[in-house]
């Protein structure tokens, strides 16, 4: 098979930018390898930060206007990243950003209307990848497992700590993935309050002391106790978390600290109760993974149960991005690109909308 050239673009629920990974994919008999060309992160400027971080609370005619808008404006960042890269692309690949997600209630809401970003950047796209899942009674997440199986497959456990915290592995021969719960929603929410984007490395973490009676009550939200498939979003962690945080009178060291131990502990119970090999590797990307004292405090948690393995910065903050356009790939191409037993769906599917460029 000749190499596809993607151009993947992925906004995660933790809106620390737009990430855009150039890469080439190629396979043969069903198996692939790939390569991450070149990548940038746009971070947002304040006002598309707030537009996107509010678009949940929008009436349904503003919502609308947002999702053309912002479509145009991932076209223009696309075009700007190719024309000054001279990148030669086969066509973009746009997860977009996440804006409602209740697939309980039929509901998922990716923003970046695929035909405004496709004439803005002169390029075919494929975006929507999560709406036919739900239609077929699916979850429309995690995706990223498609990747880790035919990508990845060395690893184990693939970890990805974003806004939430996911998870994907083999067992009983088929692909298996959720949201665990939390992962740097709430860090970068009380950050925010002391005006710094993120813990950098987790130092104020580090000098923090666990709270017990707050670790307990975290502990004990219902959503852990649902069995998986599941997954979830801003809106669990606005109604169920962010009231025993906003609430507590603590420092922010000692917030950051107790929910980096809430992290590391639904984790780690997420990974010993599939049962790991004392040589069993856990690959953890998404920001997450560059905050150390996480990191160090996940491995503490894990004991002898497994290793955790943190890779190169670029893998790790480009992987998502890069499966995305992935599932472009296997879009393009007719294949499987969401798997049922990830999502809880009826069947497996090859999700996503293609647009070509209009005018």
């Amino acid at each position: 098979m000749k190499t596809i050239k993607v151009l993947g673009m992925m906004s995660g629920t933790s809106l620390d930018g737009l990430d855009l990974a150039y890469c080439h994919f190629w396979g043969n008999n069903g198996i692939w390898d790939f390569e991450i060309r070149q990548c940038t992160t746009v971070p947002y400027e304040p006002e598309w930060y707030e537009k996107l971080k509010n678009a949940i609370h929008l009436s349904e005619e503003e919502h609308q206007q947002l999702h053309l808008d912002y479509g145009i404006w991932l076209g223009k960042q696309a075009k700007d990243f190719s024309k000054g890269s001279d990148l030669d692309i086969d066509f973009i690949a746009s997860h977009g950003h996440t804006s409602h997600h209740r697939p309980e209630d039929g509901i998922t809401f990716q923003l970046g209307n695929g035909q405004e970003l496709a004439n803005a950047s002169g390029q075919k796209v494929v975006c929507d990848f999560r709406t036919l899942d739900v239609r077929l009674g699916g979850q429309g997440a995690p995706l990223v497992p498609i990747g880790d199986e035919l990508l990845l497959s060395e690893y184990d456990f693939c970890l990805n700590l974003g806004g939430i915290s996911n998870i994907s592995f083999q067992k009983g021969g088929k692909r298996i993935a959720y949201d665990i719960g939390l992962a740097n929603m709430p860090l970068n929410y009380l950050t925010e309050k002391i005006g710094l984007k993120y813990d950098k490395g987790g130092k104020l973490a580090s000098k923090g002391k666990r709270r017990p009676d707050l670790l307990k009550k975290l502990n004990s939200l219902p959503y852990y106790e649902a069995l998986y498939p599941k997954s979830t979003g801003y809106e669990w962690f606005s109604s169920e978390v962010k009231p025993l945080i906003a609430d507590a009178k603590f420092p922010t060291e000692d917030l950051l600290n107790t929910l980096i131990h809430h992290n590391c502990e639904q984790i780690a119970n997420a990974i010993k109760a599939e049962k790991p090999k004392k040589t069993s590797r856990v690959l953890v990307t998404g920001g997450g993974a560059l905050n150390t004292y996480f990191m160090d405090t996940l491995q503490k948690k894990l004991g002898k149960a497994c290793t955790v393995v943190v890779p190169p910065k670029k893998f790790i903050e480009y992987k998502e991005a890069m499966i995305f356009a992935f599932m472009g790939v296997l879009k393009s191409i007719g294949q499987i690109n969401v798997y049922a037993s990830v999502t809880g769906a009826r069947e497996d599917s090859s999700s996503g909308t293609v647009f070509e460029p209009m005018g």
